[in-house]
């Protein structure tokens, strides 16, 4: 029979747990198969509370005993957890549990990785290791013992005592039981220490198995990077004598914040030059970064409950968005981001998945650690931020963390102290956080070349500024806005939103007759008035992409090329020419036009533009990626083809190759890097460049220059650039083994060679491909990196996927139907790979519908999975 069915939870329905706990005190004796733990937990009753009832969390676990105040009791217990009579005021509460730590494989709670014990317990696992209140509300200090003849053995907080056989840990700030961990192994530390800013010693540790300890050094330099940014920028201190970061192969996620024993998948901490990217190395920069912010936007201040988790997320994502912009260059983090929202949270805004940044209910708490809640939930705080400004920023969060340290709090907390700090009224802005969807703008100009006297008095907003004195005058320009957002599941009706859009004015010569202006638009429909004017402007609109809106703007190929020429705002600049190759793709997949001329012209000038970063030349020639386009057809009422998609692709690519066929190589020549590797914003800027050229080389010379990089790479990104060229060029067989033979022992380099050949398939082979890797002697179920790399990778070959066979749809569904037994968590994220079904023909449509009720229909599937299948059939 299924998992027992799903119960709904409300936001409205909160409240608090009824009784405080002032301190916690575990002992672990491990075992592979019989571990167990023993609890002594101090409750009081909570005055906030009128609910008395005891109710322990508690999920797969054996009760051996339990006693209150030292009085064995024998408490009813459920497959939830227990409940038992209790004294009316404070008492103790002891508990042994023993658990499975080797056969769990869903990689929550207390599991086993290779031989070493570690734990993930957000959002509830911890309720699998000993029966608690295990909800992020309840804070307690935890002192743990762990018992074991492994010789590492850690846990949160300050080491307090050590001896053979045992050690002792004291984490002296309250945290809540997601927080928890636990990590016990055969491993190696690289070791280093940071000084605060106050003249603390904090010890630094990264543990690994023995042969990863040469791949350390870069997560570290991040790591005390990551400490120096936040005392600088938001004047946050680190808290603990020690940080401790674990790298485990098996992980569901990509890193846990827990406090002070943070636990990453190995694959966003172990990089070195022969082994990890460019790629690979700024993500390790970011995440290593992101897990450290939490510190203080996440533990230090916790969510009262998982409603509110894109309180921490939200946040600590924006904060790791403006570290990375420092780090390297803000521009292209910033396309980056917009790349990544639309890629993957405007379809999840706009399909059967969509929810409020902060959702009103829920089945499985997991299924909601989504895009919406981390990039949409950074990208709120981002729009609050330049809507007050960076002082009233940071005087708003200094007043937060004053206020809220120690606490759960709500977006309510969160936005009263910025409504205290600005005296403004934020009840509007609130809807960014109860209002699901994508808010679409569109937009009208009007200009007037004089002003009339007699003109009838208008509601418009003047917008002030200083034209340069060459271009003054008498005109007036007037730009309309409508915003709508379209119904979305379970919220049939919209209301406006407070949208912040950066405005510049460019004049006819291209010079630029306005600064960027933030234009605050709270009505669905507003004008703006600009006055004074001596010719008409050129608008540029939604600068430094200002909110997490689609612009619904039709410009010609000659207003985009203009834009692309002229613009001061780099993202902008970008948008014009991504604007420009969509407008090519679009008029190719529906009227068979070849590609536009202006756009390769504008591509060309920008390649010679050796003013402009090598990364924002490589950005501005990438195109939307197959999947928009097939979201902008469904937008417009288009059912799309994705073999016609995949062919405009392929065929555009092709000609701009020949197109740009002389400038290319001398491009490639100048992006060279000399001198040792290193994974700094130069030489990856560099770098970047050259593969896009490459890639495009690739096309006309049959793999030859690949051929060679492929044969002279000193490092990964090199190496799987070519490897990536190769495979483009209908090559690379060769290399491809050669690959394969050189780094079978790797298994985060073995990722990369599985995840490459299924994303460069052809549509009508990707199913095939993926099949075929799924029977290779290194892939493993058990593995998420290595599931997502081939079964995530098929999902990303939009044409493959998507193929009219159907072959893509049966295959994932037979895996992920595999995959729920062991693993619902890495399950449900992946079913979300077919939200987009609906979009698509009636032959595609009828395969999807059949696969997701084939994983529906499979016996025992679990709630998390029932959920994720449940939303998409109905939606």
């Amino acid at each position: 029979m299924k998992d027992a069915s799903p119960q709904t939870i409300y936001l409205k329905d909160y409240t608090p747990f009824g009784y405080a706990v002032e301190s916690v005190h575990l002992t672990f004796r491990l075992a592979p198969s019989a571990t167990r733990v023993l609890s002594k937990i101090r409750f009081a009753p909570n005055p906030e509370a009128s609910d008395r009832t005891f109710f322990l969390h508690g999920e797969d676990l054996t009760l051996i005993s339990a006693r209150i105040d030292g009085a064995e009791v024998s408490p009813a217990i459920s497959d939830k957890g227990l409940t038992c009579d209790v004294p009316d005021g404070a008492f103790t509460w002891e508990a042994e549990v023993e658990i499975d730590p080797a056969s769990n494989t869903a990689l929550e709670g207390l599991y086993m990785s290779n031989g070493m014990y570690c734990t993930q317990c957000e959002a509830e696992g911890f309720r699998k290791i000993t029966f608690y209140p295990d909800r992020p509300d309840v804070m307690s200090i935890f002192t743990v013992r762990v018992e074991s003849d492994l010789p590492v053995l850690l846990s949160n907080g300050n080491k307090a005592r050590q001896g053979e056989g045992y050690a002792e840990w004291h984490d002296p700030w309250p945290k809540p039981a997601y927080l928890f961990a636990l990590v016990a192994g055969d491993l190696v530390n690289h070791p280093d220490s940071f000084t605060t800013r106050s003249g603390r010693e904090v010890e630094l540790n990264i543990w690994v198995r023995k042969g990863d300890l040469g791949k350390c050094a870069f997560a570290m330099e991040s790591l005390k990077k990551s400490m120096t940014w936040d005392e600088e920028v938001y004047g946050r201190e680190y808290d603990l004598d020690i940080f401790n970061i674990v790298a485990v192969d098996d992980f569901n996620m990509g890193a846990m914040e827990n406090k002070g024993l943070n636990i990453f998948n190995s694959s966003a901490v172990l990089a070195s030059p022969e082994t990890a990217t460019d790629m690979n190395f700024e993500r390790i920069e970011a995440i290593i970064a992101h897990e450290y912010f939490h510190n203080w936007t996440g533990n230090r201040i916790t969510c009262r409950d998982w409603f509110q988790l894109c309180l921490k997320e939200g946040l600590t994502v924006f904060r790791d968005a403006q570290f990375t912009a420092d780090m390297r260059s803000a521009p292209v983090k910033r396309i980056d981001d917009a790349n990544d929202l639309r890629g993957r949270q405007f379809p999840e805004d706009n399909g059967p998945l969509s929810h409020p940044v902060r959702p009103e209910s829920f089945q499985e708490i997991n299924n909601f650690y989504t895009a919406t809640v981390y990039e949409k939930g950074a990208e709120v705080i981002g729009m609050l931020k330049r809507l007050v400004g960076d002082e009233a920023y940071y005087q708003a969060l200094q007043l937060y963390f004053d206020r809220h340290d120690g606490d759960a709090a709500t977006i309510e907390d969160w936005l009263k102290v910025f409504e205290e700090t600005t005296r403004r009224d934020l009840s509007q802005f609130k809807r960014w956080y109860s209002q699901s969807g994508t808010p679409r703008l569109t937009v009208e100009e009007t200009w007037e070349p004089e002003s009339t006297a007699s003109r009838p008095p208008r509601r418009d907003l003047t917008v002030n500024h200083e034209a340069p004195d060459q271009v003054r005058g008498g005109g007036t320009y007037t730009l309309t806005f409508r915003q709508e957002t379209r119904p979305t599941p379970g919220q049939a009706e919209k209301l406006p939103q407070v949208i912040p859009i950066a405005v510049g004015l460019l004049g006819p010569n291209g010079d630029e007759v306005m600064p960027t202006r933030v234009l605050e638009m709270t009505q669905a429909e507003q004008s703006f008035r600009f006055e004074g004017l001596g010719a008409r402007p050129v608008p540029s609109i939604l600068r430094d992409f200002s909110a997490p809106v689609i612009l619904d703007r039709t410009l010609t190929s000659a207003e985009n090329a203009f834009l692309l020429a002229h613009d001061t705002d780099p993202f902008n600049r970008w948008e014009a020419g991504r604007n420009l190759a969509r407008a090519t793709l679009l008029d190719m997949v529906t009227e068979d036009a070849q590609p536009d001329a202006a756009y390769l012209d504008g591509i060309t000038e920008v390649l010679r533009d050796r003013d402009l970063d090598s990364v924002l030349r490589s950005q501005m020639l990438g195109l939307p990626p197959e999947s928009e386009i097939a979201q902008v057809l469904h937008d417009r009422g288009i059912t799309p083809d994705p073999d016609a998609i995949h062919d405009a692709h392929e065929t555009l690519k092709q000609r701009m190759a020949e197109y740009l066929q002389d400038l290319l190589p001398v491009i490639y020549a100048e992006s060279q890097v000399d001198g040792p590797y290193s994974p700094d914003f130069d030489q990856v800027s560099k770098r970047d460049l050259a593969m896009r050229m490459l890639g495009l080389i690739s096309r006309i010379d049959g793999g030859a220059q690949a051929a060679a990089q492929y044969a002279s790479a000193d490092n990964m990104t090199l190496q799987l650039s070519a490897l990536s060229s190769l495979l483009i060029a209908g090559k690379g067989a060769e290399q491809l083994q050669a690959f394969h033979d050189q780094w079978q022992d790797d298994r985060l380099v073995m990722d990369k060679w599985f995840g490459l050949q299924v994303a460069h398939a052809a549509p009508d082979k990707a199913a095939k491909v993926a099949q075929r890797l799924t029977e290779h002697p290194a892939f493993t179920m058990s593995n998420p990196n290595r599931f997502r790399a081939v079964l995530g990778g098929l999902g990303m070959n939009h044409a493959g996927f998507h193929h009219a066979s159907g072959q893509g749809y049966a295959l994932l569904a037979d895996k992920l139907i595999a995959l729920d037994a062991k693993n619902p968590q890495t399950t449900a994220r992946m079913c979300a790979l077919f939200q987009t079904w609906r979009r698509y023909d009636a032959g595609r449509q009828a395969h999807a519908k059949a696969a997701l009720e084939r994983i529906a229909g499979t016996e025992g599937l679990s709630r998390d999975t029932t959920e994720m299948v449940t939303r998409m059939l109905a939606g």
